[in-house]
């Protein structure tokens, strides 16, 4: 990874031959992810957003206007109805291309921002154009999808793959590693707690009425929301240093949650038999009004972004060119929609439904989660002493996703809120705080834009000469291996919450990623 300056956030180290040369990247999928990817990659001046494949046209054209094409004329080469159109239409452009026909210029790498159970359709079908890859989180949905991917990767010449675990990138969280790991301010790791508090009415927005409120349809919360956590805490404790050999992995874990507060038997007795919030007797009490989130807490304030972009996209443009009124109207008109017994099962699951009732929603994911992870002694790998992680994904927080905790150590503790790091030296009874500097317009803490620019570099290093592994290592720090092991340890963490046991690591790995012989725990 990136060198630190002495506020933690990357230095610049110039790798590449060619200075001046700026990687063009395709958007698959205009959502929440690929609009801040394009924003990153334009506000970096590192890259040049060349491409966009998404199937809503008004989305396609919104981020096309924004970051591609903007007041000119857009051209074929610019936008695409999906990623299968992109596909087709870079496999006839080598053709022509080789056989001398004059064609545009193509893309360096591509960002992977579709939902994600179509990542593993996506990076089977994009990983042999040989592009340099960032694949969002999570990486796929199932194990075996993850080892398929990794799979792929190493049996393909090698490209630039990164994974959107932002929290790697963020000022805040890579000055944090450097106190842990390089500088050891707290001396060697005792425990760690992490907290990820997702905030209330964004856990309503995102996993009770939208796109990942069902394991059968997407997956478990604790990987579509907080696999990065987990990779942040395996990023802290145990992945490989500078060195790139000493990793002392984890022994076993255990894990308990369930989902406590959406639900029938949690709704409010007034509000009865309603389904939908524009048709409940509780529409102004209810905190978790879909008009008072969408409208009284966004909208009404002239605030059209996330999540209200998300529950109807065209509402931000309607609001600038027809005013609030009309603005409105479309709002009220997807709240509105519902569903009952007479529609296909399909179709309640394909969409999301963001004026159901919190409480009538057909929702499972944990709404509260709890994962330890333990290490014992290493003797392979000298000064590595046995430790203890506690994760805690909670649903019910008026923060929104700025991470917290605390990091205890043999000669200190370290305390970390998003924005501060203190740490207090018992050595030297003192304490001490670092305010990392704050990204503007990115989110993450700017692990957005961190990995964005890191992304960037490692392709303009190979592009300027440089080996693969060595850029790989040197802007991301991360490895496909590592990656997966990460993602590995999700799932090991569902097996032990769903069956109310303790997972011995060595074993689950035997039985569940050794036979693909991929990666080693």
């Amino acid at each position: 990874m990136a060198p630190l300056m002495n506020d933690g956030t990357p230095k610049a180290v110039d790798v590449s031959s060619d200075n001046s040369y700026k990687p063009r990247l395709l958007i698959i999928g205009a959502g929440s992810r690929g609009n801040a990817y394009a924003r990153a990659v334009v506000d970096s001046g590192l890259g040049i957003v060349a491409a966009i494949a998404e199937p809503v046209e008004f989305k396609r054209r919104q981020l096309g206007s924004q970051y591609i094409w903007k007041e000119f004329q857009h051209t074929p080469e610019q936008e695409f109805t999906d990623w299968k159109q992109f596909i087709q239409y870079e496999h006839q452009r080598r053709k022509d291309s080789s056989a001398g026909i004059p064609v545009p210029p193509g893309v360096d790498g591509a960002f992977i921002c579709v939902h994600d159970e179509h990542h593993i359709e996506v990076l089977t079908a994009i990983i042999p154009l040989g592009l340099h890859l960032m694949a969002e989180k999570p990486l796929a949905t199932t194990l075996q999808d993850c080892l398929s991917i990794q799979s792929l990767l190493l049996t393909h010449p090698p490209r630039i793959f990164a994974i959107g675990h932002v929290l790697r990138y963020s000022p805040h969280n890579m000055l944090l590693r450097h106190l842990i790991r390089e500088k050891k301010v707290i001396g060697e790791i005792v425990s760690i707690e992490h907290t990820e508090p997702v905030g209330w009415w964004h856990f309503s927005h995102s996993y009770v009425r939208g796109h990942w409120r069902k394991e059968s349809t997407t997956a478990p919360s604790l990987l579509t929301k907080s696999c990065h956590d987990i990779d942040f805490i395996l990023w802290l404790l145990c992945s490989p240093g500078p060195d790139r050999t000493t990793t002392h992995l984890p022994t076993r874990l255990s894990s308990h949650g369930s989902l406590k507060q959406f639900r029938r038997s949690q709704k409010p007795v007034a509000a009865g038999t309603a389904t939908n919030c524009l048709s409940c007797p509780l529409i102004s009490t209810c905190k978790f009004s879909a008009k008072r989130i969408y409208h009284d807490r966004h909208l009404s304030k002239g605030l059209a972004k996330w999540p209200v972009e998300i529950a109807n996209p065209e509402v931000e443009s309607l609001l600038h060119t027809s005013g609030p009124v009309a603005a409105e109207s479309a709002l009220f008109s997807t709240l509105r929609e519902d569903y009952d017994s007479t529609n296909p099962q399909s179709e309640i699951d394909n969409r999301a439904w963001y004026g159901r009732c919190v409480y009538e929603s057909d929702n499972d994911v944990v709404d509260d989660q709890f994962v330890t992870i333990e290490w014992d002694d290493s003797i392979a790998t000298p000064g590595s002493g046995s430790k203890t992680a506690n994760f805690h994904m909670i649903a019910q927080t008026l923060a929104q996703c700025n991470r917290r905790g605390v990091i205890y150590g043999t000669s200190g503790e370290m305390i970390y809120d998003s924005k501060t790091i203190t740490v207090n030296d018992f050595e030297s009874d003192s304490t001490k705080v670092y305010h990392p500097e704050e990204a503007k317009n990115s989110h993450h803490g700017g692990g957005d834009d961190g990995l964005t620019q890191c992304f960037l570099e490692a392709i303009r290093a190979v592009k300027g000469g440089v080996e693969v592994e060595e850029a790989q290592g040197e802007w991301l720090g991360v490895t496909v291996e590592e990656c997966v092991r990460s993602h590995a340890v999700v799932f090991a963490a569902e097996e032990a919450r769903v069956g109310k046991k303790v997972v011995e690591l060595g074993e689950w790995w035997d039985r569940n990623v050794k036979p693909s012989g991929l990666v080693e725990i």
